[in-house]
């Protein structure tokens, strides 16, 4: 098991690798039943990531680091002497699995990289790679949290979209980890979370967190934002992300980009918290982002209920892109940066 760290407003681990396999809290399920699913296996581990029983960027990618492990195991047993080879194959398939979370591709590929200089038995190096993959995540939030909420000024509220707590990273969190970082220091009151369709990450994930950690936090329509914001409610609008392109253009949940709008135009701030796994130079701007689009019965049905008219058809991406230039901070573990440019981005991963 990775080192676990807890403080005050910090009670939830979604990710756990257990014996010799590998533990989700089925996000599905949430919030109304705290159900655990083990996994034994990469093909399982990349259909757990394809129906969502895990989600959110960097939790993705623990995951991901975890089912290489497994992968190895089953592939050293079956095939010692052509191990790296078979393990290739079960890699590709995970990467395939969500395509617009770049820690998953970055993950996978450091696992991969570490097995090209394996000799012998690969699982308890790649396992031990896999475990501080995770504990670096959780570090890492914490020292966001820190950074993050040093920008904020003493307000009401803040406002923030889908989840980016403990469901969604190794732990604490991303944009929630610098609420709960802001929260535990009294800067501020009150969180405001979007319910965010049609997954309602907001509503059954974020909302669960808020409530098991006692902060206090009102749930809201996606388009009631806009009017929370002129009626000067919060102060910042915070949120993660799944890909952050080299110009420091944002790829995040469906409905990230019009809150962007919003706050520019009511003189709200903008802040995206993500580690730097999440930063791709090798993606030039949001334009080469690749959208991932999901069934559309996701919009048209909630629980398996049908909510819209038969015959009536939905389109459902899940991501949309932020310019850079609607951001006002990006929140690293390496630093923050203040209205981002590549030039900044490039610095910053030099350092």
């Amino acid at each position: 098991m990775p080192k676990i760290i807890m403080s005050q407003h910090d009670s939830i681990r979604a990710v756990e690798w257990k014996d010799n396999h590998l533990v989700l809290l089925d996000q599905r399920k949430l919030p109304h039943n705290e159900q655990f699913i083990a996994l034994y296996s990469a093909d399982d581990t990349a259909e757990a990531i394809r129906n969502m029983v895990v989600r959110g960027a960097p939790a993705i990618g623990i995951a991901a680091a975890y089912a290489v492990v497994m992968a190895a195991r089953k592939s050293y047993k079956q095939y010692p002497q052509d191990w790296r080879q078979r393990l290739l194959a079960e890699i590709e398939m995970l990467k395939n699995s969500r395509p617009t979370a770049v820690n998953l591709m970055w993950a996978l590929n450091r696992m991969c990289e570490a097995a090209d200089d394996i000799q012998g038995d690969p699982e308890y190096p790649l396992l031990e790679l896999a475990k501080k993959i995770h504990q670096d995540d959780i570090d890492a939030n914490y020292r966001m949290g820190e950074l993050g909420s040093a920008l904020i000024a003493p307000s009401h509220g803040v406002l923030t979209h889908c989840n980016t707590g403990s469901l969604a990273t190794g732990g604490y969190g991303t944009a929630l980890g610098v609420i709960r970082s802001a929260y535990s220091k009294g800067i501020i009151e009150h969180v405001y979370a979007d319910e965010t369709r049609p997954w309602w990450q907001g509503s059954r994930l974020t909302a669960w967190e808020l409530v098991k950690d006692k902060i206090p936090a009102h749930l809201l329509c996606d388009s009631a934002a806009a009017h929370l914001m002129k009626l000067g409610k919060v102060s910042w609008v915070i949120v993660g992300s799944d890909r952050i392109a080299a110009n420091g253009d944002v790829a995040n949940k469906i409905g990230t980009y019009s809150l962007a709008v919003n706050a520019r135009y009511h003189g709200v701030k903008f802040m995206v918290v993500a580690p730097t796994s999440t930063i791709d130079l090798a993606t030039l701007c949001g334009n080469d982002i690749p959208i991932e689009e999901r069934p559309q019965d996701e919009v048209l049905n909630v629980s398996n209920q049908r909510i819209a008219a038969y015959h009536t058809q939905a389109w459902n991406p899940a991501f949309d892109v932020t310019p850079a230039s609607l951001v006002d901070a990006l929140v690293t573990e390496k630093g923050v940066i203040e209205n981002p440019t590549a030039e900044k981005i490039a610095a910053l991963m030099a350092s």
